[in-house]
C-alpha cells in the first residue's frame, strides 16, 4: 500500500456507559450496630507475633491462639451466616499481651471480648455447671459483699477443706488455692469512719500549707478502689489516700461497682455493662468538676481506659477514659515523685528487698518498669524485676479447676525468677497476680503504694 492510499475507515462503536442507573456497590459486610472491627481485621497480615506471645498457646497445644480468635474468626463470621463462635474462645485468659505484641495495632482483645460475649450470650448453656461457675467467679463483688458482713465466718468457710472439695467437684473451682481473706473492715467502712471527703479535704489543705502550695490549689482525684482493695486489701486503699493527701490532693471515693474485668474474661458483657454504667456516670460527673480518676489496680485502670470505650457506647465514656490514670503513674506525671523518693528512706517492716512482677495489664499501659525505676534510689529498700512473663492466673482463669495446671505452668518462669531474686517479699499492682505470686512462692506480697506510704508519709 502506498502512502497515497487511504485505508478504509473502521467504525469505533464503544459501549455507551450506563449513566441512567445508580451504581450500587456490593455490600460485602452488612451494616451492624456493633463496633466496626473490619479495619482491625484488615490490618492483620498473619505474622503470628500475637500467637508466639500468647502465654496460653505456649502451654496448651489445643488453643488456636489470638490470631484465630480475633481477625480470622471475625472474617469467618462475616462470610458465613451459619458460622458460630468456636468454643476455644473461652480458653483465652484475657491477659491482653497480644495487643501489646501486635505490630499492626490489631484490636485483638476487643475482638476476643466481643466474640466471647457472643458465645456466652447465644451459644452457652445457661444451666451448665461451667456457666454457673463462671457467673459466680465473674461477679466476685457480689459474693465479697456478703462475705464482708461476716468476714471471720467467711474466711473459715471458704478455706474449710471439705467445703473446698465440694466446690471443686460440683462447680469446678480448684481446691488447690487458698481463698484470699476478707478484711474485718472494708476500705469504704474505714473511709466513712475517717470522715470521708471532708477529712481528706482538710488533710490535703494541711499538706499544701506544709509544702508552701496555694491553699486553693486545684488538686483533687476520684479514687476507683475496685473490689479487691475494698473487701480484701484495704491497706492498699489506705496507702493510696494517705500518699495523695501528702502531696496535697483531696480524695473522693465515689459510688462505684466492679470495673468489669472478670466479666470481660468470662464473656458476661451484659453484667459488665451494668457495672460500667454506674462507674461512668459517677466518674464523668466528677471529671466535669475537675477530678481525675485514679485506680490502684492496673486491671481496673485498663478497663476504664481501654475496654469500656472499646465495648460500650455510654454517655461520658470517652471523657472518663481520657482522664483515668494508674495511681503511681499519675504522681509521676504531676509531681516530682522520683525526687521525693530519692530524698526519702524507709525502715521497719518495709525495709526489704522486693521481687517485683509487672502485671500484663500494666505492660499494656506502658507501666511495666515504673516501680523498678521509681524505687531504684530509695534508701532502705531494693526492687528487683523478676522478668516479663505472665503470672498465669489472669484473674478468674487460674481459679478454674480445668485451667489450674495450665496457669501454674504459665507462671513457672516467674516463680523461678522469684526464687533466684535477692528478696523474699513480692511486689505487684495486680491483686490476682499477687495471689499467684504468693501461691507459687510462699512470699508475702505488697503493693508499690504501700512502699510509697512507708517512705513519704510520716
Amino acid at each position: 500500500m502506498s502512502d497515497a492510499e487511504t485505508p478504509p475507515e473502521t467504525e469505533f462503536d464503544p459501549v455507551a456507559p450506563n449513566t441512567g442507573e445508580e451504581f450500587e456497590p456490593v455490600d460485602v459486610f452488612p451494616d451492624s450496630d456493633d463496633f466496626d472491627l473490619r479495619p482491625g481485621a484488615d490490618s492483620c497480615y498473619k505474622c503470628s507475633t500475637c500467637d508466639t506471645n500468647c502465654p496460653v498457646a505456649e502451654v496448651d497445644d489445643d488453643f488456636p491462639g489470638p490470631k484465630f480468635q480475633g481477625p480470622e474468626q471475625w472474617r469467618l463470621k462475616q462470610s458465613d451466616d451459619d458460622y458460630t463462635v468456636d468454643d476455644s474462645v473461652m480458653d483465652c485468659s484475657n491477659c491482653m499481651r497480644c495487643d501489646n505484641a501486635c505490630p499492626s495495632g490489631v484490636p485483638l482483645s476487643q475482638m476476643h471480648n466481643t466474640a466471647r460475649g457472643e458465645y456466652v450470650s447465644e451459644q452457652m448453656d445457661k444451666l451448665s455447671v461451667e456457666y454457673i461457675r463462671n457467673r459466680i467467679l465473674a461477679n466476685y463483688r457480689t459474693s465479697a459483699f456478703f462475705a464482708s458482713k461476716v468476714p471471720r465466718l467467711a474466711n473459715f468457710a471458704m478455706n474449710f477443706g471439705p467445703a473446698r472439695w465440694v466446690m471443686e467437684k460440683t462447680l469446678g473451682v480448684t481446691s488447690e488455692r487458698d481463698f484470699p481473706e476478707f478484711a474485718r473492715q472494708t476500705f469504704r467502712e474505714w473511709w466513712a469512719d475517717r470522715g470521708g471527703q471532708a477529712a481528706s479535704r482538710e488533710n490535703a489543705r494541711e499538706a499544701r500549707e506544709r509544702r508552701g502550695l496555694p491553699e486553693d490549689a486545684d488538686k483533687k482525684v476520684a479514687y476507683f478502689h475496685g473490689c479487691y482493695s475494698n473487701y480484701n486489701t484495704p491497706e492498699v486503699g489506705k496507702a493510696m489516700v494517705r500518699v495523695y493527701e501528702e502531696f496535697g490532693y483531696e480524695v473522693v471515693a465515689p459510688e462505684q461497682k466492679c470495673s468489669g474485668t472478670p466479666m470481660f474474661a468470662n464473656g458476661m458483657l451484659d453484667d459488665a455493662r451494668r457495672h460500667a454504667e454506674t462507674n461512668v456516670s459517677s466518674m464523668s460527673e466528677l471529671v466535669d468538676e475537675g477530678y481525675h480518676a485514679i485506680a490502684s489496680c492496673t486491671s481496673c485502670s485498663m478497663a476504664l481506659r481501654q475496654e469500656y470505650p472499646e465495648l460500650f457506647d455510654i454517655d461520658g465514656i470517652d471523657k472518663v477514659a481520657e482522664n483515668t490514670f494508674e495511681a503511681v503513674e499519675y504522681l509521676r506525671i504531676h509531681e516530682d515523685l522520683k525526687g521525693e523518693v530519692q530524698a526519702a528512706d524507709v525502715d521497719g517492716e518495709l525495709a526489704e528487698e522486693f521481687a517485683y512482677h509487672a502485671p500484663c495489664h500494666s505492660r499494656n499501659q506502658g507501666l511495666d518498669r515504673q516501680a523498678v525505676e521509681l524505687f531504684r534510689d530509695l534508701d532502705g529498700a531494693e526492687v528487683e524485676d523478676v522478668g516479663d512473663s505472665c503470672s498465669g492466673i489472669s484473674g478468674t482463669y487460674g481459679w478454674k479447676e480445668e485451667k489450674y495446671e495450665k496457669s501454674m505452668e504459665i507462671g513457672e518462669e516467674m516463680f523461678e525468677h522469684m526464687e533466684h531474686a535477692e528478696g523474699d517479699t513480692g511486689m505487684t499492682e495486680c491483686p490476682t497476680c499477687a495471689m499467684q505470686m504468693e501461691h507459687g512462692s510462699g512470699y508475702e506480697i505488697r503493693h508499690p503504694l504501700e512502699l510509697l506510704e512507708a517512705a513519704l508519709v510520716e
